[in-house]
């Protein structure tokens, strides 16, 4: 069958661009100097194919035609522009940019290309910060709304200890952990942060203040030493910033076809085809746009399997403590994978500081089971750390860009006592049992001595075993993981420098390494598999948080502030 409707839809589709070529050639001279795009969120490295929608899932709710909606597609776009002799450059505008580091070295490189072809960018926004700021610094010419604001302050980290304010309260937290960097505990137990915290804190801080500061000088050709300077006087306004030379000046957003040599307002081009319009107007204006002609034989496909938020039992969702990564979900997505004869390769996303080690050790089991059949790249380009780097351990390889967190391989159990607080709110609980241990989950008192030593043995056989799974998964022995592990969490450069991943690249060359893997050069396809958003249940999750259990997860109870993409690692 698809060898008689593909050459009908592509005749349709040459009939469609044959029809439209008169107008397009009317148009043609009119055609924009410059291409308007818009930047904002988190735009994927991929665009997901279209799916119809009836209008009752916000189907219909689509980005503005300026709005860059995947970094491949922008790639593809600016490749276009670059071929074109009467496109001078274009205009990108920035909005509340969100991306993680790896995403945003892509658009410095694209930006960076582009402008190698002998095009001029120019970046405009209304405020930026550090990371937007980055962005802009890539370009030819960075610009800011009158009103606009330079949030240029560096990078601030807090840590959280509620030891003493759940003692005032009537909460007692009873932890276990196993490995002295595994600090997730402190956060509940200790009254104050504990130097190891600030330790942790203070390395992350150090790369990334050091990065900022050379990309900075890089892109507006300034030394390290006026750089910091900059950090350290900021916040600016937007002429403030100009006049300290962090920008190239201050353009309200209509005046801003003027300043790109345009004789007329936005949308409108002068005698000599200067003007500025977003890409589907300057496609409508080309004679001969690319054109997405149906293939008789499908691209090969990479699926892409996420892991991402924290780990739990079941299907998981989403809830009032973000993104939950079901072990059911995944481990469904990644059979479905596996069966799928046109998945040739899989690349695992991992996006998750861990959870609970039951879930992530079910995911490390389905991921080394598919792996057997087909190759498997674990990718990271923000946080896989305690279950999230267990989940990791089954690929062939794993991946992280320079920024990422990995690691963190240690365990802690747990559970909180809350008898205190219900006798201050003047609730009575009796707890009554059959069996020594019957009571070790219950939430109306702490730990028995005999508890106390079967928790302190889960939590040791639990890291043992951890240590187990990384040493076979990395070619090491127990011994040499242990150096690695209670805890201590590590940068993708770092990681690689112990060998805790084996690259420290992109997206697309994790892709393109996993489908080199499989033996199929050239295009594929990508297909996400799983990632689905079910609701999860908020009583479950009050309900759960009582009940002592083993976690791999991220060791710091911080967040940093000023990173642009709203990271919290906990």
């Amino acid at each position: 069958m698809r060898l008689l409707f593909i050459p009908l839809i592509n005749l349709l589709l040459f009939l469609r661009h044959l029809l439209g070529l008169p107008f397009r050639l009317m148009g043609a001279r009119h055609r924009p100097a410059y291409v308007r795009f818009r930047l904002t969120g988190d735009p994927p490295y991929r665009a997901q194919p279209r799916r119809r929608s009836l209008g009752l899932l916000g189907g219909q709710n689509r980005p503005e035609p300026a709005t860059v909606t995947s970094l491949e597609g922008f790639r593809e776009t600016l490749e276009l522009l670059a071929k074109d002799p009467k496109v001078k450059g274009i205009l990108l505008e920035l909005e509340d940019l969100a991306v993680p580091p790896a995403k945003r070295d892509v658009l410095v490189k694209l930006l960076e290309g582009f402008r190698g072809a002998g095009k001029r960018v120019v970046a405009w926004a209304v405020g930026v910060d550090n990371l937007g700021y980055q962005v802009m610094c890539a370009a030819d010419e960075a610009l800011l709304s009158p009103a606009g604001r330079l949030e240029l302050v560096g990078y601030a980290a807090e840590a959280m200890a509620l030891g003493e304010g759940l003692g005032r309260i009537g909460v007692q937290a009873h932890f276990f952990r196993r490995g002295e960097y595994k600090t997730m505990p402190e956060l509940f137990t200790l009254p104050h942060v504990s130097n190891i915290q600030r330790e942790v804190l203070e390395s992350f801080l150090d790369e990334r203040y050091a990065e900022l500061v050379d990309t900075l000088a890089k892109g507006r050709r300034r030394t390290p030493e006026e750089v910091r300077a900059w950090i350290d006087g900021g916040p600016y306004s937007a002429r403030r910033a100009a006049a300290e030379g962090l920008i190239d000046g201050v353009c309200d957003e209509a005046a801003l076809p003027e300043r790109l040599n345009g004789k007329g307002s936005e949308g409108e081009a002068d005698e000599e085809g200067e003007g500025l319009e977003p890409i589907p107007m300057y496609l409508a204006r080309l004679p001969w746009p690319p054109v997405r002609w149906r293939r008789l034989r499908p691209l090969p496909r990479l699926a892409v399997v996420p892991v991402s938020g924290m780990i739990v039992t079941g299907k998981g969702g989403s809830g009032v403590t973000g993104q939950m990564a079901g072990s059911e979900a995944v481990v469904k997505a990644l059979r479905a994978a596996g069966r799928n004869r046109r998945a040739k390769a899989v690349v695992l996303y991992v996006s998750s500081s861990g959870g609970s080690a039951v879930a992530s050790e079910i995911i490390l089991e389905a991921v080394q089971r598919v792996a057997k059949k087909k190759p498997v790249i674990a990718f990271v380009d923000r946080v896989a750390a305690s279950g999230g780097y267990m989940a990791a351990l089954g690929a062939k390889e794993i991946w992280a860009t320079p920024h990422a967190i990995v690691g963190s391989i240690g365990v802690f159990a747990g559970k909180f006592d809350t008898s205190g607080l219900m006798e201050k709110v003047g609730v009575h609980r009796t707890l009554i049992t059959r069996g020594e241990n019957a009571g070790i989950y219950s939430s109306t008192r702490g730990f028995t001595e005999h508890e106390r030593a079967l928790m302190e043995a889960e939590v040791e056989e639990t890291y043992q075993a951890f240590l187990e799974h990384v040493a076979k998964a990395r070619g090491r022995t127990k011994e040499e993981i242990h150096a690695l592990g209670e805890g201590r969490v590590y940068s993708g450069t770092r990681a690689l420098a112990v060998g805790l991943v084996d690259r420290t690249e992109g997206f697309e060359e994790a892709c393109r390494r996993a489908m080199e893997l499989a033996k199929v050069p050239g295009r594929f396809d990508l297909q996400v598999y799983g990632g689905g958003d079910r609701r999860f249940s908020l009583l479950k999750l009050l309900l759960g948080g009582s009940h002592a259990g083993t976690y791999a997860f991220c060791p710091t109870a911080w967040s940093l502030q000023g990173f642009g993409e709203g990271e919290r690692f906990e």
